[in-house]
């Protein structure tokens, strides 16, 4: 058992998985959370998320993707809950398109269990998808579908059952470097921790105004579509998929519930100034874009939503996110700005945050992410 004390701000997608696996090594953990837990203010929200190995921002992701896939279900072996259906997911575009590219090179280079399938191919088998002769679909048969809230919620509670502190509705006021530690200031009672894990989504910035330049957040609209063919979306017969190409580019998800699918854009609805006051409504013709995008590509589904909900999260300006040291310290560590593409990893980056905490350094390939990039 460790000495070790860390504190984990915001116990989010980020956090509930740091909290896990800090807990899990013995260590003495304590995790701050400003709202209750599994909330829908960040990026958790909106019951599902795609999990994809094939993975369009870059090769270098897979390493961590496949370690993630592994700690997803460990997470579901020691607390018996469904949280990622490997159901698989279907990567289209045009095969010119370098996020294309880099879906074939992640399938080729990581020996994805995957299948490339023609326009006339991947219209045959999932007549859902209306493709261009210029495109092709990229099966992974490793992707599939995660269900955020309840992993958070469930990562959080195995952790506290494993020894963790977990201090809900409770806001840190102030972080403070003190001697050899660190100073914590949570409703107005200070407390020391050895170590601090930051991960705060959204509120990253106000956290570390340092990459302010860098990061910012942003609103994001998901919406949900019906279909008269409820069957078509199940998901047996309709995997998750991410599509470039288009006008916008777009993501989706089975219909979970068997009721809508869920059709998304990429894009988001605008920078948030003050994450308190994200505004929550949409406008019908900030919809535009992903209602033309349905129309064109999916024919079973009805043309404008049935459902929509509203969440943020943080963007940097290169949409990989900061994880590491920050810069000048040894002892506060963050992890955020996924920029719209990091619930998948939140186990690995769990793990990372916990190597970093307890041993100054992790084994998973994360150079690309250092936070020092945005302050030299």
């Amino acid at each position: 058992m460790s000495n070790l004390k860390v504190a984990v701000v915001g116990v989010g997608s980020m956090g509930s998985m740091a909290l896990w696996q800090l807990a899990k090594a013995g260590i003495d953990a304590v995790g701050f959370e400003q709202f209750g837990l599994a909330h829908e203010r960040s990026a958790a929200g909106g019951e599902s998320r795609m999990f994809r190995t094939a993975y369009m921002e870059g090769a270098d992701y897979v390493p961590m993707l496949k370690a993630s896939r592994k700690l997803w279900q460990e997470l579901e072996a020691e607390t018996g809950q469904s949280l990622l259906n490997l159901n698989g997911a279907l990567m289209i575009g045009p095969k010119s398109d370098e996020r294309i590219a880099n879906v074939i090179r992640s399938v080729e280079e990581f020996e994805i269990d995957h299948e490339v399938l023609d326009s006339a191919e991947a219209m045959k088998r999932y007549p859902q998808h209306w493709l261009d002769s210029d495109e092709i679909a990229v099966l992974d048969r490793e992707g599939g579908v995660i269900r955020p809230e309840m992993a958070v919620f469930t990562a959080a509670e195995r952790a506290v059952e494993l020894g963790a502190q977990l201090r809900e509705n409770c806001r840190v006021d102030s972080i403070v470097e003190s001697g050899s530690g660190v100073r914590i200031n949570a409703d107005g009672k200070d407390e020391e921790f050895d170590k601090v894990i930051v991960t705060t989504g959204p509120w990253t910035a106000r956290v570390f105004p340092q990459f302010a330049d860098h990061l910012v957040p942003r609103k994001i609209v998901m919406t949900w579509y019906l279909s008269k063919k409820l069957d078509d979306y199940s998901s047996e017969n309709f995997p998750a998929f991410g599509r470039v190409g288009g006008e916008i580019q777009t993501f989706g998800i089975p219909a979970l519930e068997g009721t809508m699918t869920k059709i998304g854009s990429v894009a988001t609805f605008g920078d948030v100034e003050v994450p308190e006051d994200l505004h929550r409504d949409v406008d019908l013709a900030e919809l535009g874009a992903i209602n033309r995008e349905v129309a064109r590509c999916h024919p079973g589904l009805e043309s404008t939503p049935s459902r929509i909900s509203v969440h943020m999260d943080a963007y940097t300006t290169d949409e990989h996110a900061l994880v590491g040291p920050v810069p000048g310290s040894d002892k506060v560590f963050v992890l955020g700005g996924y920029s719209g593409h990091g619930f998948k990893l939140a186990p690995v980056m769990g793990e990372i945050a916990k190597d970093l905490a307890v041993d100054g350094v992790t084994s998973h390939p994360i150079a690309h992410l250092a936070p020092e990039r945005f302050t030299v």
